[in-house]
């Protein structure tokens, strides 16, 4: 659901994309390729579509570029396609981080974060406060956290799995949905793009 015009002129004109830039102009060997010559580079590598994506979710943006379909003036016939369009729409864009890799995500971050922050207090309880009688206790309060901090890593792991999952599935009958309406004439996929995001700084 990228729309390609509004991923090129991301990549030229957005800093966020820098990195991908870089990588275009690498296989170009030009500094300023065009919007052709983007678009050529990304079809060939896809690896730096993905680096594009990734670098959208990781940012709390969204990959998908399609607006939701206004019901109002659809026929009768087509507005429960609709309606479950737009429903699914909203389904992505909330289980989007999830298409994330969990070890390149926040949520592993937030987790080793933790668990340093846990062991600075416990090298300042037993050294600074001079509590190395209980030093036994708080070693074994750690060992916990790691403990924790082990399952909780793994739940997410695997809430990130089903989730990409069923992000899959969605997405796939979400275009599946818009192929359907789009043949019965009941709509224009051209016309649900979002040219540009009001998002990038």
């Amino acid at each position: 659901m990228l729309y390609m015009k509004r991923v090129i002129h991301e990549i030229q004109n957005v800093g966020l994309y820098d990195l991908v830039l870089q990588d275009i102009q690498r296989v170009t060997g030009k500094e300023k390729p065009d919007a052709k010559e983007i678009e050529a580079v990304l079809k060939k590598e896809p690896k730096l579509l993905r680096d594009y994506m990734q670098t959208t979710v990781e940012y709390n943006l969204s990959n998908i570029h399609l607006r939701d379909i206004e019901l109002d003036h659809l026929d009768a016939s087509c507005r429960p396609k609709a309606a479950q369009i737009n429903k699914n729409l909203a389904t992505l864009r909330e289980i989007e981080k999830y298409t994330l890799d969990f070890e390149q995500s926040s949520t592993l971050v937030l987790i080793f974060s933790v668990e340093f922050f846990v062991l600075f207090s416990v090298q300042y309880f037993i050294v600074l406060m001079d509590l190395k009688a209980y030093q036994w206790y708080i070693y074994s309060l750690f060992a916990a956290s790691i403990l924790l901090a082990w399952w909780y890593a793994n739940k997410q792991r695997k809430k990130y799995t089903l989730n990409n999952k069923r992000y899959e599935k969605i997405y796939k009958e979400t275009l599946k949905l818009i192929a359907e309406l789009e043949k019965e004439g009941c709509i224009r996929k051209e016309d649900l793009y979002i040219d540009e995001s009001d998002e990038h700084i």
